[in-house]
């Protein structure tokens, strides 16, 4: 009876492995199935980069002829010659000698602008911004990560990459979010296999969501909203504030403790290692643009006096209420990314158009800004059609086309390097059939870093896919 149970137990067992075994290979079918369609997708992402784009290949040489050459930083040429050698810009002009072996375009009826560049996306950071939280890294727990750096968390195969650059968009700004003071941002060009290898400035910007003035719930509420602010909703503020405050102050402490650590070690005893407050020191003094979130009249002065207090320099991103502090701007000097042109307005008494005429406002007024789609990727491809409404609602032409281009690249001081078409900076170029801003314009070339892109991203490849389909 023994003998028999025994090899009973035996014969369960090995039926009981050879069914979970079956069982085991019917779930990797069906999970390698049910990723078939990802891997297409990991493949059409595959197309979109080339060997050319690699830094570990020389750019080539190209000379690019019979074009009109929109420079943005002065005037137009005519038929002229462009030059694109080791990823930069060598020469442009109505005549230029091209190097020997150069690889020629003729952009004969064609118009070559520098690339645009959006300053207020979380692109590469998300890629479906709901339902899908796995594929979203924009922000970390807490309220305070001045340490948290956007540049290692950029997706260089997001799908949102390829169809932003395929319409003119060759670098943006990639934000992080949430909390107060979010995070460093990351300068990027839309091209390389790697953040490291699309990084143009790592840490560019901090970004600050500024405190706002909120207040409780219900209707009593609502109406101490319209005729005044409570104490409560104040006082939350300013507690907020003075948390930025100190830690800014903090910051400058342990920025002066290092700096004498530096210059004296034997006598000096080694600070400790703070990476928060180490990652304040320059923008805290003042080395390093702080980037603060705040779109109504009240809350862009009160950061703009915050910044000023603590001798920051500070950028504002939304400003929907910015053309009611226009003269306040100006004074004190603040640039502003214009982020909502395409939003509703404020309130419900506002002008229909009080954000379309937003820039034009501004911009008689003086102040430096430049506008952004603040998406987190998916349409910041309509970059152009941002700045194309603020130029149908009064901003001049030329002003909305470096709105887009050379006025973000002056705000993030990397205007030396692009933003507009001169000889020594970096080769972000696009070659159109006619106006950049207008929708019905296509994208004949693209060059970013020097590198010639091929025109193929998600939305081409579906196209192709399905275009001849009954």
């Amino acid at each position: 009876m023994k003998t028999n149970t025994r090899f009973a137990a035996s014969d369960m067992a090995r039926l009981y492995v050879r069914d979970a075994s079956r069982r085991l290979a019917a779930l990797v079918a069906v999970a390698l199935l049910a990723l078939l369609p990802l891997s297409r997708a990991a493949s059409a992402q595959d197309t979109d980069r080339t060997d050319s784009q690699m830094t570990n290949t020389p750019a080539p040489t190209y000379v690019i002829r019979n074009a009109r050459i929109v420079t943005v930083s002065g005037a137009d040429i005519d038929g002229g010659s462009l030059v694109v050698s080791g990823g930069r810009i060598t020469a442009v002009g109505a005549n230029v000698t091209a190097p020997s072996g150069a690889q020629e375009i003729d952009a004969r009826g064609l118009t070559v602008y520098p690339g645009m560049i959006d300053i207020g996306t979380n692109m590469g950071l998300s890629e479906i911004s709901g339902g899908a939280p796995g594929t979203n890294d924009v922000q970390e727990l807490g309220d305070m990560n001045p340490n948290i750096a956007a540049i290692w968390a950029v997706n260089p195969h997001s799908s949102h990459i390829a169809v932003t650059r395929v319409a003119g968009v060759t670098s943006v700004l990639s934000l992080p979010g949430g909390g107060v003071i979010s995070g460093q941002g990351a300068i990027i060009n839309l091209a390389g296999s790697s953040p490291r290898e699309m990084a143009v400035v790592p840490q560019a910007a901090l970004m600050v969501e500024f405190p706002r003035v909120g207040g409780g719930g219900g209707f009593a509420a609502f109406l101490a909203a319209q005729q005044g602010i409570t104490q409560d909703a104040l006082a939350q503020r300013d507690r907020r504030v003075e948390e930025i405050r100190r830690m800014l102050r903090e910051a400058e402490v342990y920025g002066r403790a290092q700096d004498a650590y530096a210059k004296d070690p034997k006598n000096v005893p080694r600070p400790d290692t703070d990476l928060k407050l180490a990652a304040l020191v320059p923008y805290a003094r003042g080395e390093r643009p702080v980037i603060f979130r705040a779109e109504r009249e009240r809350d862009i002065r009160g950061a703009i006096r915050f910044a000023e207090e603590m001798k920051l320099k500070a950028i504002i991103i939304g400003a929907s209420e910015g053309w009611k502090v226009a003269s306040f701007l100006k004074e004190k000097n603040v640039p502003v990314i214009l982020d909502g042109v395409l939003n509703l307005p404020l309130r419900e008494d506002d002008a229909y158009d009080s954000l379309f005429e937003n820039a034009s406002k501004l911009q008689a007024a003086g102040v430096r800004f430049c506008i952004s789609t603040g998406d987190a990727g998916a349409h910041v491809r309509d970059l152009p059609f941002n700045a194309g409404m603020a130029a149908a609602y009064g901003l001049p032409k030329l002003e909305a086309l470096k709105s887009v281009t050379l006025y973000p690249a002056q705000i993030m001081g990397v205007a030396d390097r692009m933003g507009s078409i001169e000889q020594g900076k970096l080769a972000n170029l696009v070659i159109t059939d006619g106006d950049i801003l207008e929708a019905r314009t296509n994208i004949r070339h693209l060059f970013i870093g020097g590198r010639q892109i091929p025109l193929v991203s998600r939305h081409t490849m579906l196209s192709d896919q399905f275009k001849d389909r009954k």
